[in-house]
């Protein structure tokens, strides 16, 4: 019965909902930091990557299409590339 005649909160009263409020206020804060980043990221499609890098052979065809090479030397380079790398003496 005590509890109807004396309302005042002790010290220990006002430093728990002094820092329950703090806490509450940087979850908050916190929260919408977090989502406002989450919603300002770039968004990524799955299809789009950067291109693959062109394979050696990819190089020799396209010199040989665009006539900088000609047939014989496209395939003694093309040999080259498939024999795999040179041993030093």
């Amino acid at each position: 019965m005590m509890f109807w005649y004396d309302h005042d909160v002790s010290g220990w009263g006002w430093f728990a909902m002094s820092a329950g409020m703090i806490l509450f206020w940087a979850l908050i804060i916190t929260i919408a930091v977090l989502l406002f980043r989450a919603l300002n990221q770039p968004q990524e499609h799955p299809h789009t990557h950067t291109p693959a890098t062109p394979s050696p052979e990819d190089i020799l065809r396209e010199r040989l299409a665009r006539g900088e090479i000609d047939e014989d030397d496209y395939r003694r380079r093309l040999s080259t590339l498939h024999a795999g790398p040179l041993t030093k003496p």
